[in-house]
């Protein structure tokens, strides 16, 4: 299953010479069960996307069953009352449609893209699975191995993963943003299926639960079918929340971390506010300036102009309940992560004293623009917009805020963010240290 991290970087921008952008006809309709159906007709293409926003992920967790969202999301394919495993995908896609999955901090999404005339029939799929899934310990520890090699190649062996692993346990020390969305490989391997049981019990019902359908449909008869097949799956609205627990840092955190790797390489990271805060747009427009691809401030200067480094680059994490704002470079050989870390805090402090220009704000909007459209071009990218908005920041109106807010930065705006956020005393540091293979670790 993919996976998918969305930030408000990805979402709607105009700038001020921008043609104007209509708000979507967007119908909601709210079940006696809680469950919330967002439908938005468009005809242009003779296709739908179907989309179920379960609002739980890997911030519900707790430690001992870490990487239980993501494991569950591969377990909801494997049967259910009426359907047998396997049987959900095959009928999707034996008339041509598509089906995925991802799971992410704060919510678990399932979508499908398929033909009109199937609407009837993954409503039917979807609510089955919603209410009468059926897993046993044999699928679970077959999926279990997938999700344990899918953590080998994306974070284990990975030159990147392991390393924002390490920055996100450093960064939050008591909230479950501290841990990514895989899971730590012990608590995988040892989720028992009573665990499995307990977590659908929990968190997969109607009122937990947003269904976003997209594409040649009406939405009146969207409605009367969503209504005959979840209506009668009862709702629990006591969905148990986490809270923002997080202690406020009071000193720079440093992070030696022994890795294979064939060139040094540093990231540094700092908290910052949540999805949907006053403060975040400002920070997406700092981060394209500071770090977004080859033009940004900080792969101009590390990899052209002083070439210490080979990459750099990072960006704004928002989530539901915090952030996380982090740079990242892999130095040249002969260089070292001194020489790097040097370069990006001066970098940072520049944001911090002195304005940056007009042209180079503006393009800094355009990119966040360019994103919103590019990424906004069929059924399954708009339900993603609606469905990420009404279930992270509880409304799906808030889509059509956005141009207003990111128009609004101002050059003081980035100085004043980068002043209160990326400062010394709230940087959290990782310095990988260059291990060769077969090398006997310390304490051996």
């Amino acid at each position: 299953m993919k996976k998918v991290l969305l930030s408000l970087a990805m979402l709607m921008l105009l700038t001020a010479s921008a043609f104007a952008v209509p708000e979507w006809p967007i119908q909601k309709y709210t079940l006696k069960n809680g469950l919330t159906l967002l439908t938005l007709e468009d005809s242009s293409t003779p296709s739908v996307s179907f989309q179920v926003w379960y609002h739980v992920g890997s911030k519900n967790e707790r430690p001992g069953i870490t990487g239980i969202s993501h494991l569950f999301e591969h377990m909801m394919f494997k049967g259910s009352k009426n359907f047998a495993d396997g049987e959900h995908d095959r009928l999707v896609q034996s008339s041509g449609g598509m089906i995925n999955a991802y799971t992410s901090n704060d919510m678990t999404v399932y979508h499908q893209e398929f033909g009109r005339d199937q609407l009837e029939l993954v409503a039917k799929l979807e609510a089955d699975r919603m209410q009468y899934l059926t897993i046993t310990d044999k699928q679970l520890s077959s999926e279990r191995q997938v999700v344990l090699e899918e953590r080998s190649e994306r974070i284990e062996n990975s030159p990147f993963g392991d390393v924002l692993e390490q920055l996100m346990a450093n960064v939050y020390l008591a909230h479950s943003y501290s841990w990514l969305t895989i899971g730590w490989r012990k608590d995988v391997e040892n989720i028992k299926l009573e665990d499995c049981l307990n977590y659908y019990g929990t968190y997969y019902n109607p009122a937990n639960a947003v269904v976003v359908v997209v594409g040649d449909v009406k939405s009146a008869e969207v409605q009367k079918t969503i209504e005959k097949y979840f209506g009668k799956i009862p709702g629990n609205p006591k969905i148990p929340r986490p809270i923002y627990n997080e202690p406020e840092q009071r000193g720079e955190r440093r992070i030696s971390y022994h890795k294979v790797s064939q060139l040094p390489m540093f990231i540094a990271g700092y908290q910052c506010p949540p999805a949907g805060h006053a403060d975040s747009y400002a920070l997406d427009v700092l981060s394209a300036i500071l770090s977004g691809g080859e033009s940004s401030r900080a792969y101009q200067r590390m990899v052209y102009t002083d070439q210490i480094a080979i990459a750099a680059g990072g960006q704004y994490q928002s989530m539901e309940q915090g952030g996380v704002f982090f740079a990242y470079s892999m130095m040249q050989p002969g260089k070292t992560t001194a020489d790097g870390e040097k370069a990006l805090y001066e970098e940072i402090e520049k944001l911090k004293n002195e304005p940056v220009t007009a042209e180079e704000l503006q393009k800094a909007k355009n990119q966040i623009e360019a994103q919103f459209f590019m990424g906004n071009q069929s059924n399954d990218q708009k339900g993603s917009q609606i469905g990420y908005f009404q279930t992270i920041l509880a409304d799906y109106k808030l889509i059509f805020q956005q141009a207003d807010k990111y128009n609004a930065v101002t050059a003081e705006d980035i100085m004043r963010v980068a002043k209160t956020y990326l400062g010394e005393r709230s940087r959290t540091v990782v310095n990988v240290i260059q291990e060769n293979k077969g090398a006997t670790p310390m304490g051996m």
